[in-house]
């Protein structure tokens, strides 16, 4: 049972890093699929699947349409937190900090690394608006495969990252009869403190 225990390591991000790296080989679909969640400004919560795009010691970059729910709820509160959950190899790491834009130029490289099909979809898509036919969408992806024909799709002006900066880390490791192991870390100043904690 010991050599499952969570390491003796001092630094979140190392930590993170090295899980992260192990689920790159042995999760079967999407490794960097993180549940994120917001809450709006009278406290009711909301979660949905996301993909990591990018991580270091400035934070946990995702990408969205700004003007969608997640979207304006960040930018309402300025929090959010980000849920790993790797069943095949029984961990867990849960996120929470504030949240940041990344940088226009940042973004701008990403959007020009996606499928041509993503790009226009995200300006075809009004996300989280209500959607009257599946044909009106449609509609819009053929407006914007016209449009941006024979040329490279612009970046939407509503359409970017964010950085979550995170204040708290929690790695979570599956242990028989649910005797977890559970370690916390709290941002302290420019330190992390770890606290071991019960199952």
């Amino acid at each position: 049972m010991k050599e499952n225990f969570i390491p003796d390591i001092q630094n979140p991000l190392a930590l993170f890093k090295t899980w992260y790296s192990k689920a790159e080989k042995s999760e079967p679909s999407d490794p960097n699929a993180m549940c994120l969640s917001t809450v709006n400004g009278k406290g009711q919560p909301s979660s949905r699947m996301v993909l990591l795009k990018d991580y270091s010691s400035k934070g946990f970059i995702f990408y969205t349409n700004y003007e969608s729910r997640k979207g304006r709820q960040i930018f309402e509160t300025g929090k959010a937190a980000l849920n790993f959950h790797w069943k095949s190899m029984d961990k867990q790491v849960r996120i929470e900090g504030s949240v940041v834009t990344v940088p226009p130029k940042t973004a701008d490289a990403y959007f020009a690394s996606r499928p041509r099909g993503s790009q226009i979809g995200a300006w075809a898509s009004k996300q989280s608006r209500p959607l009257s036919s599946r044909s009106e969408f449609e509609e819009r992806i053929e407006k914007y495969t016209k449009e941006f024909e024979g040329h490279d799709v612009p970046r939407p002006p509503h359409w970017s990252g964010f950085c979550l900066v995170p204040s708290l880390y929690e790695f979570w490791q599956h242990m028989p009869s649910r005797l977890h192991d559970r370690v916390e870390f709290k941002r302290d100043g420019k330190r992390w403190k770890r606290i071991r904690l019960y199952p």
